[in-house]
């Protein structure tokens, strides 16, 4: 298998008082290594990393890091919105043991991000990093989109070993998969249409749902690589409730209830984000007992 090939989940990062939780941090990667997952990204969109300062986020790196055997793998979260900032966290976080860089493309300048003004960024941070970089393209966030011309480039670099794409168009996650070469990683970002990025020829996810549903991810990964099409659809179908509420709908404050709802320290959102309300949790606690995550709720 490839070597970023599989199944990761953005982890949270957990605060008590306002303050990195390293405690709730090292008990949740515990946890999720006794999970089918291939590996954790540390300071993901789900981990709140612009939320984070320097120091905090080295933090939460190294925490990770011992927490994860050598023979699954740590990927850490290093973009910045100039090249330079970029270059110094993905150091660091080299300098920490981690296995691959996730870089997110800057996008406060967002009319002058062109396809050559990435190519130029990646390339410079893929030069100095000690460690192998995955690109990031998150447009739901950003507001900018990483073209497959950008990506067909990019993928030439020794240095450059894959990328994650958190969007919904298959038509483009298509064209990463067929303008770059076979040992390039594709990821797979957004649950709703992970079935249909999988057959596009995705090589993996990086996914907030497999952090709460990490075998029946892995299952459905699995299934599509063994031609087992009919089971990948219906694990879809499974999949998809808590996927949404988990991502697109209630975002990092659902995500959070949820892992509380299982034993995880998911805790509060770092402001300005909110908590989930009541009824958030009662419904994402109705969609985990649906996948057979928890028991029903008792009848009132």
């Amino acid at each position: 298998m490839k070597r970023f090939a599989g199944i990761f989940t953005p982890i949270v990062t957990p605060f008590r008082n306002d303050e990195l939780d390293e405690a709730g941090l090292r008990s949740n990667v515990a946890q999720w290594m006794r999970t089918p997952l291939h590996g954790l990204v540390v300071l993901g969109s789900n981990g709140e990393a612009p939320q984070l300062d320097d120091d905090e986020a080295d933090r939460a790196i190294a925490t990770v890091r011992e927490g994860v055997p050598r023979d699954k793998i740590v990927i850490a979260g290093t973009g910045r919105e100039s090249t330079k900032a970029t270059v110094a966290a993905t150091r660091r976080a080299g300098a920490m043991g981690v296995d691959a860089v996730l870089v997110r493309t800057p996008s406060f300048f967002k009319s002058q991000m062109t396809s050559d003004i990435f190519v130029r960024h990646y390339t410079e941070v893929a030069d100095a990093s000690p460690v192998p970089v995955l690109l990031y393209n998150v447009t739901m966030f950003t507001g900018v989109n990483l073209l497959p011309e950008a990506v067909e480039r990019l993928a030439e670099h020794p240095n450059i070993a894959g990328m994650k794409d958190s969007g919904t168009d298959v038509a483009q996650i298509t064209e990463y998969v067929n303008r770059t070469p076979d040992d390039f990683i594709v990821l797979a970002g957004a649950a709703p249409t992970l079935f249909l990025s999988f057959c596009a020829g995705c090589d993996g996810a990086i996914l907030a749902v497999a952090g709460v549903l990490p075998e029946l991810c892995v299952e459905l990964w699995q299934a599509v690589r063994s031609n087992r099409i009919a089971e990948g659809r219906e694990l879809q179908r499974r999949l998809l409730p808590i996927a949404r509420s988990v991502g697109s709908v209630y975002g990092v404050a659902g995500l959070k209830a949820a892992l509380d709802l299982l034993g995880f320290a998911g805790g509060a959102p770092r402001p300005p984000l909110r908590p989930a309300s009541p009824q958030i949790v009662d419904t994402l606690r109705a969609q985990l007992a649906e996948v057979g995550r928890l028991k029903p709720a008792p009848a009132t």
